[in-house]
């Protein structure tokens, strides 16, 4: 994308000087958006809003998204435990948003705003100030509701060439086009384009990169250079595992991918990965979850199980570390390109070899509007290969989430048996999601594109929309929750979009399904101890036939089972812990494990004394794993009563853990 026409950009290498010029240029309010994750320029922020705090005749409407802060130790054992590793992963010196900081204690000031449509994960549940000014939208819907805002300054971290005459928006291409044709098509000015470029931040340039002139204002601070933030990657359990394996066996090869982020996408990747590299052990993995897997209607109408002869294109809101790994594979390997004809001749197996040709030359088979991940994922964007590099392209949200705008014919002929697979957070039985909200009206996180896609699944033909989650809620004290429930105050994903729900249990195919077809076949993916209270609710509201109330519980609904089934695969590696690897020691992995033991055993006021009395009654010299463990904790030599418990605890759960 060129812009030859426009001024060269002011220059600054002190962001006070680049915010004294950005105040100069508008008049009045300040209508600032920023990007999502880590396109954010948290700097440059922190300059702005730290100016703004002290200025109260002059307002503040900051627009953004998933303002991403790092955890913050609750007590003395998170503290020994996370506060090396936050300061070996985030760094020392990592910007935490000062806006954020006043948000999580209610201290905006008066004359300052931060609207958001998709929060961090549960971490602004607390905070009034951003409950109340949470914009509830559908990711494509953002860019209108940005220009109705009369947005007047637009601010993004990129990336930039050797001379800084070429700069890539590289992780954050998914609004900022969209925004400005949305300010410009309602006869407003363009924004203030305002650029800070941070070396860290990989290089992408399909469809990501603008002359330097795009933007009226470009900032190359002085290093050092904070890290980027980067999400640490988490454990898989049983439960997650199950649900990845079952859901690749919906997907077509030759077919088109889209994933969410967290411990469910990365037991899918990894399960679609062997698949392709290790077929029988898959192939073993999902008999000893369900012997008749291979039948299932589901699977046969829509999915398969062998490896990935022609892979598949990869159409994705978030490129995450899931893709990484698919790529690295060879799983992500269909090549799509920008011609109708072309694209309907692949699809009836017409391709000449000249169409061949060309789309190994000019193709793509990874699109993506923003991307987060590892240091790792980072590091690997950085250094892409040639291929690699031609082969991922990142692309506006309205090109990637939907179907409008002009291209319909053509995303069609590229999205061939599409599959969509999201997160939710609970599910009716009459197939509506709860994914983002509570029934109390507050916010967990948001939209996002999970409506889009869930829409898009039933626009396209041969697509399925497939949502994840796992059977049963569990905290610490607490009884067990079912997440498929009968009904529920908050729905993101309405009934009548209803499609195909996968637990540690199997699939429920409900598109198309009547409603009494819909309880019984997501009773079948519940938790055994919460199958016959749903049906009973069911059939209190007349949508079961009264021999349907006699359901009969399987005991392969429990997680003993599930636990039973997967443990060969989790002893011989076929199932590690952490999958697309780890960002913790091989210590402070036995550490995360013994610790989340702690914490579920001393939940309860019973409980907590029982370990007690277990951990002061226990003997033995520990290991040298054990005192390694200690060490990295900062009980080597405790002191005092308290730490010599806090020692004997930690002893216990690494025991009990490891076990």
């Amino acid at each position: 994308m060129t812009t030859s026409d426009r001024s060269p950009p002011l220059r600054f290498d002190r962001l006070d000087a680049a915010v004294d010029a950005l105040l100069a240029h508008i008049d009045g309010p300040l209508h600032v958006a920023a990007p999502l994750g880590i396109g954010k320029p948290h700097r440059l922020l922190n300059v702005l809003y730290a100016r703004m705090e002290q200025d109260p005749s002059r307002a503040l409407h900051l627009y953004t998204a998933l303002s991403l802060d790092p955890p913050t130790p609750a007590n003395d054992l998170q503290q020994r435990f996370l506060a090396p590793f936050l300061s070996r992963h985030f760094g020392d010196d990592y910007p935490r948003l000062s806006y954020v900081q006043a948000q999580k204690r209610d201290a905006l000031p008066a004359h300052i705003e931060i609207e958001e449509f998709y929060m961090q994960s549960g971490a602004l549940l607390g905070s009034r100030q951003a409950q109340r000014r949470y914009a509830s939208l559908n990711y494509t819907h953002v860019a209108r509701a940005i220009a109705e805002r009369g947005v007047n300054c637009l601010v993004q971290k990129v990336a930039a060439n050797a001379d800084a005459s070429r700069l890539s928006l590289s992780s954050n291409t998914d609004l900022t086009f969209d925004a400005i044709d949305a300010v410009l098509d309602r006869g407003l000015p363009r924004p203030l384009l305002v650029a800070e470029i941070d070396p860290e931040l990989p290089w992408l340039d399909n469809g990501a990169a603008v002359d330097a002139d795009f933007f009226d204002i470009v900032i190359t601070p002085p290093g050092p250079y904070p890290k980027l933030f980067a999400l640490p990657r988490q454990p898989v359990a049983d439960a997650e595992y199950a649900i990845g394996f079952y859901a690749s066996a919906l997907v077509r090869d030759g077919g088109t991918l889209q994933i969410g982020i967290g411990a469910l996408a990365d037991a899918l990747c990894h399960a679609l990965v062997l698949r392709h590299t290790d077929n029988a052990a898959y192939r073993r993995v999902l008999q000893a979850l369900d012997p008749e897997i291979e039948r299932h209607p589901a699977v046969v109408a829509s999915g398969g199980l062998g490896p990935f002869e022609h892979g598949l294109y990869g159409c994705s809101e978030m490129i995450n570390e899931g893709f990484r790994r698919l790529v690295q594979t060879g799983v992500l390997r269909r090549k799509i390109i920008d011609d109708l004809e072309l694209m309907r001749r692949i699809n009836r197996g017409e391709a000449t070899l000249e169409d061949r040709a060309r789309i190994e030359r000019e193709g793509e088979f990874l699109h993506g509007a923003f991307y987060l991940g590892s240091h790792e994922f980072y590091d690997w964007l950085r250094g892409l290969n040639e291929h690699d590099r031609r082969g991922i392209g990142m692309r506006r949200v309205s090109e990637v989430n939907e179907l409008y705008g002009g291209r319909e014919m053509l995303e069609k002929a590229q999205r061939s048996d599409a599959r969509f697979f999201n997160t939710c957070m609970m599910a009716t039985a009459l197939g509506a999601a709860v994914s983002d909200g509570l029934a109390d009206g507050r916010v967990v996180s948001g939209v996002g594109g999970q409506y889009n896609f869930v829409a898009m699944a039933h626009a396209l033909p041969d697509a399925r929309s497939v949502l994840m989650l796992r059977a049963v809620r569990e905290e610490p004290g607490k009884p067990a929750i079912s997440s498929v429930i009968w009904n529920y105050g908050h729905t993101t994903i309405p009934r009548h979009l209803r499609d195909i729900y996968v637990s540690e249990y199997g699939i429920a195919d409900l598109r198309g399904a009547c409603d009494e077809d819909c309880v019984t076949a997501m009773a079948g993916i519940a938790d055994a101890r919460f199958q016959h209270a749903l049906l009973s609710s069911a059939n209190f509201s007349g949508k079961l036939h009264d021999t349907l109330v006699k359901f009969r519980v399987s005991d392969h609904n429990r997680p003993q089972r599930l636990q039973a089934a997967l443990a060969p695969f989790r002893k011989d590696g076929t199932l590690p812990d952490y999958p697309l690897g780890s960002d913790f020691t091989p210590v402070e992995q036995r550490l995360v494990k013994a610790l989340t033991w702690l914490k579920a055993s001393t939940a309860t006021r019973g409980g907590k004394w029982m370990t007690i009395l277990r951990a002061l009654t226990a003997s033995g010299v520990p290991s040298v794993e054990d005192a390694e463990a200690l060490q990295r904790m900062g009980y080597a030599a405790p002191a005092g009563f308290g730490q010599k418990l806090y020692a004997k605890l930690l002893l216990l759960a690494l025991h009990e853990s490891h076990a």
